[in-house]
């Protein structure tokens, strides 16, 4: 983006109506610290993103005469008055955010849904939305035109009519129809990955989680959980046809809808065999908290070809600050990313990035030496869901950090190998070709 561009803040009234502000630009907030966007933390809004409005919460800017900080509480009277909400975006998968919505949180008084809030403007020169972004991963495979549920919702019904006693492709309708749930789609479309729901419970009790909130205080969850375990039979009758048929063919274990896969390790191991005696073809991933370091050792037996390890921060205190591990500890996370590499499994780190705390000088020390360390060969850039105060405050954070966009080139310059994404790969693509050089990608492909 170019310096002489004019990004103007943008706000909206208490029915949602989003006006450009004339006299306020764009400010974001690096953890809690507001400031100006820097030019390469902008580029125009992904088609396909969306915007909405942070409830009960005024938005922030910079006059643009003065360069003071401005909250705005209502709404000038020529525009009808009236209370101010702050305006986020949430963009496309295959974003990484650069900058929080500059917003008066403390002033809220709800709870924020699980959403990934971006600090969002308005380009005068181009009359169209910037948002705080960059682009990590060149599939273009989920975006949200591949995803017509007019072309969708008769596949769902003829598969759940052929296998009517399968629990499991149950799940999955509901999953991509009530949740629309991208992966759980990919399934009835018969290509790109799908998933494979399988465990019930979790050992960890994060946050953030998007299937249960057992404390009444906390944000609802977006999906119910899955209350039952597959059998082998059911998780083989989804992924073989999967895997023998489909383009560019992934099935994942620890999907959004389940707690966490590792503790069915070893069904899944059984199933995973069963699958492999039936075709080599197609890429089985397992995404994971990781925290039973013997388990990836019996599952990279089985056959998986690839893992990828959830975590917040590569720092012990963030991490069980967020995650609240249960009968594990965040060593063990780190001892199976050692033994996955060890096993040759294509090993990622499912990266819940923030900014104020992913790019910390700390949290970039600690990340460069992990990946060195372990031979992490890809970080998913991807963007945590949560209120921006309820996570800080979890943290018991402060500061700021140097920014996500500075951060990305720093971590690239000192490991060139390391490759950055947002989704999992197929074998054929762990290692593309040039991925060593293949920074920064173009906003738009």
């Amino acid at each position: 983006m170019s310096k002489q561009k004019t990004i103007l803040a943008v706000i909206a009234d208490e029915n949602g109506e989003v006006f450009e502000h004339p006299e306020l630009l764009l400010a974001g907030m690096n953890g809690m610290t507001i400031r100006h966007p820097d030019a390469d933390e902008l580029i125009p809004l992904p088609e396909g993103s969306r915007l909405f409005t942070i409830p009960g919460t005024p938005p922030i800017g910079f006059d643009r005469h003065s360069g003071k900080q401005v909250t705005v509480d209502s709404l000038p009277d020529s525009w009808g008055g009236g209370p101010a909400q702050a305006v986020s975006a949430f963009t496309n998968p295959a974003f990484t955010r650069t900058l929080l919505p500059a917003a008066a949180y403390d002033k809220k008084n709800v709870e924020l849904t699980l959403w990934s809030y971006t600090a969002v403007g308005w380009c005068v020169e181009e009359e169209r939305f910037y948002v705080a972004a960059v682009r990590v991963d060149r599939n273009q495979q989920w975006e949200p035109e591949h995803f017509d549920d007019r072309k969708l919702e008769p596949l769902v019904r003829k598969r759940v009519a052929a296998q009517p006693d399968n629990r499991l492709v149950k799940q999955l309708s509901r999953c991509a129809l009530d949740y629309h749930c991208f992966a759980a789609k990919n399934l009835f479309f018969g290509r790109w990955e799908a998933p494979l729901p399988c465990s019930p419970a979790c050992n960890a009790r994060c946050i953030g989680c998007i299937s249960l909130q057992d404390e009444p205080t906390s944000c609802q969850s977006s999906q119910d959980r899955l209350t039952f375990v597959p059998t082998v039979e059911e998780l083989c009758e989804v992924a073989v046809p999967h895997l023998k048929t489909a383009e560019n063919a992934i099935v994942s274990f620890g999907q959004g809808c389940e707690g966490d896969p590792i503790l069915q390790a070893d069904r899944i191991a059984d199933a995973v065999k069963e699958m492999r005696r039936q075709t080599s073809r197609g890429t089985i991933n397992f995404n994971s908290n990781a925290s039973i370091p013997d388990a990836i050792d019996k599952l990279a037996d089985a056959g998986i070809d690839s893992i990828r390890i959830s975590l917040n921060s590569v720092q012990e205190r963030f991490y069980n600050a967020y995650y609240r591990p249960v009968k594990y500890c965040f060593d063990d996370v780190i001892e199976s990313a050692h033994r996955a590499k060890q096993h040759g499994l294509f090993t990622m780190f499912n990266y819940l990035v923030f900014p104020g705390i992913t790019d910390r000088e700390d949290e970039i020390e600690n990340l460069l030496h992990l990946v060195d360390a372990i031979g992490i060969d890809l970080i998913q850039m991807r963007n945590l869901s949560i209120d921006p105060q309820l996570y800080w405050k979890s943290m018991s954070a402060d500061g700021s950090g140097i920014g996500m966009k500075k951060m990305l080139d720093r971590v690239k310059k000192e490991i060139p190998r390391i490759q950055y994404g947002y989704f999992n790969r197929t074998r054929e693509n762990f290692y593309p070709q040039g991925y060593e050089t293949d920074w920064p990608l173009p906003a738009i492909l």
